[in-house]
């Protein structure tokens, strides 16, 4: 891991990556636990998972209810999306407002997420793997979301593939939020 930058969601931070590139390829170090620490972010994640994903498809925007709450540290080892992180931390400065990144197998960055924030991501190209760390292990049960389109995102598609479950999520506006800033 080789620079931090905050987002303008507090606590939000695009992560470039440690990366070594030569005529054999690329070598790449998603995670590195004293890098982690030393930043003051939450570096002990639970579970890992990916998904691959098509062109056009619209993830999110998906949270973890307490106590099952998570840190999420991600990142595109393959293909390229554009991510979103929404800040639904009543009280925050930035409650309502979200970040966007841009992630590919090809820019070597990574985002990490605070509990307290939804998370989705836009995918730009077919077959494109988005990887997860995150701090507790996935709970069914607090799985929770908001509307991927009641909040002024201008995503990146005309006609975008969502799952039935996320195209019910409650809206923003409606949105019971657990987490306080």
């Amino acid at each position: 891991m080789k620079s931090l930058q905050e987002t303008n969601i507090p606590g939000v931070y695009e992560i470039e990556m440690f990366h070594l590139a030569d005529d054999r390829g690329v070598f790449v170090k998603p995670y590195h636990k004293n890098t982690l620490e030393k930043w003051g972010l939450e570096s002990e994640f639970r579970e890992s998972f990916y998904s691959i994903n098509q062109k056009g498809v619209v993830r999110g925007m998906h949270f973890q209810n307490p106590p099952d709450d998570h840190a999420k540290l991600i990142y595109c080892s393959s293909g390229k999306l554009v991510d979103i992180i929404l800040d639904i931390r009543v009280g925050s400065p930035t409650y309502g407002k979200f970040a966007q990144v841009e992630l590919s197998g090809d820019n070597y960055k990574a985002v990490y997420l605070p509990k307290g924030v939804a998370h989705g991501f836009c995918v730009l190209e077919d077959n494109t793997c988005m990887v997860y760390l995150t701090s507790t292990v996935h709970s069914p049960q607090n799985d929770a979301g908001v509307l991927w389109n009641s909040f002024g995102c201008n995503w990146p598609v005309e006609n975008p593939i969502n799952s039935d479950r996320d195209k019910n999520f409650p809206s923003l506006a409606n949105l019971k939020s657990p987490f306080n800033y």
